[in-house]
């Protein structure tokens, strides 16, 4: 029978190596484009990133793919001992893919260990072994469940040396579809993955599961109702096939590895004055131009002002404020989101000088990644 793991997941056999690092939060996700030719009915790539050629480090968009500086200074701030590249499909462009393995490897160690996901349509001799020459470690495929006129593209895999998975989700009504995989992967692969099917908000742009009969499997879930139940017998019929096998559920990912990524990355950009909390984020005070309220709209405000003009303000303010008595080591401007920083303490006790600055004074807490999403914002 399958068992239990300490990250709420399941497994058959040893967890591959990518795995392994994975569930440490020490893997940074790598997404190399939005671009894929497969159209996968249960893509939960979100709008901002399906269909559109961009890069992404964890949730740090690379503003220059040609040169992504961003890519070395996240794998740095969170502690990566590795990376998994993912999409799309990463073979739209493994030109791509190979200059930042090349520069992973190059910048943190051949122990750096890369793993990357692909459907099998543009897998093909050339390009497995130009990944495998620039470093990769690991190679995780997508077969289609619907269309097995492709599976055969696997065996072209074992020929590298590396580790050869495949990983898909655990889809409620495919169980004798999936077995039927597993039948034919059984001899071909050195592990398989399966993960929990999740229902999120992004998908209804443009594929929508819940018209498709899938629904959360609780009030308080994106995962879908059936999917683990689904994924614990065909872990179980893996077994029987000698086929190392894990179950990977959504609460492994957001409570384990993105909990441990977070906190270490925490750790790193916390200001002096900052209150990390045990889940990772950051509280502190701030102080908002009157005309950037944060708020539902705040991001869309941002993008429509001159961030110099906004740069001044906040330079006269800080100026007039710590004329008025708050301390210089502890107001400092965010270029980012274009407001003030301080102790969450000094924006309650000052909230009457910053209000009296044509400011709004307010306590957040809010992750400690590159897009600085809030989790609550409290006016005082």
């Amino acid at each position: 029978m399958p068992s239990r793991t300490e990250w709420h997941s399941w497994k058959s056999g040893k967890l591959c190596k990518g795995c392994g690092l994975c569930v440490e939060g020490k893997k940074l996700v790598l997404f190399v484009t939005g671009l894929c030719a497969q159209k996968c009915f249960y893509c939960p790539i979100g709008e901002h990133k399906f269909g559109k050629d961009v890069v992404f480090a964890n949730e740090w968009r690379i503003a220059d793919p040609e040169n992504p500086k961003e890519l070395l200074e996240e794998a740095r701030l969170t502690g990566a001992r590795g990376a998994g590249i993912t999409g799309g499909d990463p073979l739209m462009n493994t030109e791509r893919c190979c200059e930042y393995i090349r520069l992973l490897k190059k910048n943190f160690g051949k122990d750096f260990h890369i793993h990357l996901y692909t459907p099998l349509k543009l897998v093909t001799a050339e390009k497995l072994s130009a990944l495998r020459s620039a470093g990769l470690d690991e190679i995780r495929f997508h077969p289609d469940l619907d269309d097995d006129s492709l599976w055969t593209r696997l065996s072209l895999a074992r020929d590298y040396g590396w580790d050869v998975g495949v990983e898909i989700p655990a889809l409620p009504g495919y169980e004798l579809k999936t077995k039927r995989l597993i039948d034919f992967i059984a001899d071909k692969i050195d592990f398989l993955n399966l993960n929990e099917l999740e229902v999120s908000d992004t998908q209804a742009v443009h594929y929508d599961l819940k018209s498709k009969g899938f629904s959360p499997k609780d009030s308080v879930s994106y995962g879908v109702k059936g999917s683990e139940n689904m994924a614990l017998r065909m872990l179980a019929y893996a077994r029987k096939k000698n086929a190392p096998a894990h179950y990977c559920t959504a609460k492994l990912k957001d409570s384990v590895q993105v909990k441990k990524r977070i906190q270490a990355r925490a750790e790193n950009v916390a200001l002096d004055f900052d209150k990390i909390t045990d889940d990772g984020t950051l509280v502190r005070g701030c102080a908002y131009l009157s005309f950037l309220q944060p708020g539902a709209k705040y991001r869309q405000r941002k993008a429509e002002i001159d961030p110099s003009k906004a740069m001044a303000l906040l330079e006269i303010a800080r100026h007039e404020l710590i004329g008025l008595g708050m301390k210089e080591d502890e107001l400092m401007i965010d270029p980012e989101k274009l407001r003030l920083l301080m102790p969450a303490e000094s924006a309650r006790k000052n909230s009457g000088l910053i209000k009296k600055k044509g400011m709004i004074p307010c306590i957040v807490e809010e992750y400690p990644t590159a897009d600085a999403v809030e989790v609550d914002v409290k006016f005082v």
